[in-house]
C-alpha cells in the first residue's frame, strides 16, 4: 500500500508550435521576480545598501553574471571536469555542450560562487559594502532555491535514495535510464507498458524503436496514461522526494530564519547575515544528501555536494568572525 506513487508530472508547462515554456525557466523567473520586489522592499526600509531604485539592474545583474553564468560553470567544473565518470575529455569531445543549458546541468554551489564573486565586483563599481551588498541577497536567495527545487522535482531530476517502508515515498520514472538498479528492469517495463500503449516497440512499419526512443514513449505514457502508470509501477523502486526535502529545507526555512534576523535586528552586523546563509546553507545541503541519490561519483563516503558543502562552512566562519570583529553595522 505504500510508495506506489508514480511520478507523471510534465516537465512542459506551455507548448505552442515551436514554443516550449518550461517549469524550469518560470522557476528561475519567479525566483527573479521574488527576489526583486524583496529587496526593493528592503530597500525601502533602509535595510539594504542599495537605492529602492537600483534593485531592478541588481538582480537582472546577478542572474546572468551569478545564476546562469556560475551555475552553469560551476556543473561543468564540479560535475563534469572533475568527475571520474567524465573528465575533461568530455567536455573538450563537445565544447559547445556548455552553451546547451535547455538539456540541464546547473549546479547551485556554481550559482552561489558566481554570486560571490559578482557580488564583490558589483560592489567595486557601485562604491558600497561587499558584505552589505551581499546580505541583502542572501536573505532573498532561497527563495530562488526554493523554486529551483521545485522544478526539479516537477521535472522528476534529482530524485532520492530508495526508500522501502517510507509511505511518502515515490517512484520516478527517469530511474530506468539513470539509475543501474531500475535500469535492469528497462525490457521488462517497456515490454509492459507496451501492452498498453500499442506502437511503443515498433513504428507503423515493424522497424524496432531505439532504446532512447522507447525510454522517450514510457515517460509520455506515465505521463497521459493511469493505465501505463499501473503496469510500470513494480518495476520502479521506492525513492524519497528529496527535492522536496531540499525545497523545504534550503528554501523555506532558509529564508524564513535570515528574513527574521534581518527584520527584526536592521541594524545587525554587516557580513552576518552572509555568514548565516552559506553556514545554515551548508548544513542543510549537508542533512538533505543523505536522502538524495548521488548524482556524481562519491569523495570517499560522502556525496559532491556535501564535499563542496563543508568549504561553504568555512566561508561562514570568515563572515561570521568578521561580522564580530568589526562590529559595522547597515
Amino acid at each position: 500500500m505504500f510508495a506506489t506513487y508514480v511520478h507523471h508530472l510534465d516537465p512542459v508547462a506551455l507548448k505552442v508550435g515551436i514554443l516550449t515554456l518550461r517549469w524550469y525557466g518560470l522557476a528561475y523567473l519567479g525566483g527573479f521576480v521574488a527576489g526583486f520586489y524583496l529587496l526593493r522592499y528592503l530597500a525601502q526600509r533602509k535595510m539594504w545598501v542599495m537605492k529602492p531604485e537600483e534593485a531592478g539592474d541588481f538582480i537582472a545583474a546577478a542572474a546572468l553574471f551569478g545564476v546562469f553564468i556560475g551555475g552553469r560553470l560551476g556543473y561543468v567544473l564540479f560535475y563534469q571536469i572533475l568527475d571520474p565518470k567524465h573528465g575533461l575529455s568530455s567536455v573538450l569531445a563537445d565544447p559547445l555542450g556548455i552553451f546547451r543549458v535547455w538539456e540541464g546541468g546547473m549546479a547551485s554551489h556554481g550559482g552561489i560562487l558566481g554570486l560571490f564573486i559578482f557580488t564583490w565586483v558589483y560592489s567595486r563599481r557601485k562604491k558600497v559594502s561587499w558584505t552589505g551588498l551581499g546580505d541583502g541577497l542572501c536573505v532573498v536567495a532561497p527563495v530562488g532555491l526554493f523554486f529551483g527545487r521545485i522544478a526539479n522535482f516537477i521535472n522528476g531530476e534529482l530524485y532520492g535514495r530508495i526508500a522501502p517502508g517510507v509511505s511518502w515515498a515515490m517512484k520516478f520514472p527517469l530511474t530506468l535510464r539513470d539509475n543501474k538498479i531500475e535500469a535492469e528492469n528497462f525490457g521488462a517495463a517497456a515490454h509492459a507498458v507496451s501492452d498498453v500503449v500499442p506502437g511503443l516497440l515498433e513504428d507503423s512499419s515493424g522497424n524496432l524503436r531505439s532504446d532512447a526512443e522507447i525510454f522517450n514513449g514510457i515517460l509520455e505514457a506515465t505521463r497521459s496514461s493511469p493505465e501505463a502508470r499501473k503496469v510500470i509501477e513494480p518495476f520502479l523502486a521506492p525513492r524519497h522526494p528529496s527535492q522536496l526535502y531540499e525545497a523545504a529545507l534550503e528554501g523555506l526555512l532558509l529564508f524564513a530564519i535570515l528574513w527574521t534576523i534581518r527584520v527584526r535586528f536592521p541594524k545587525a552586523p554587516e557580513g552576518l547575515l552572509t555568514g548565516l546563509f552559506f553556514g545554515l546553507y551548508a548544513v542543510f545541503r549537508i542533512f538533505a544528501e543523505q536522502f538524495r541519490e548521488p548524482d556524481a561519483a562519491l569523495i570517499g563516503a560522502i556525496t559532491k555536494g556535501q564535499f563542496l558543502s563543508f568549504f561553504m562552512l568555512l566561508f561562514s566562519a570568515a563572515f561570521l568572525v568578521k561580522a564580530y570583529r568589526s562590529g559595522k553595522t547597515a
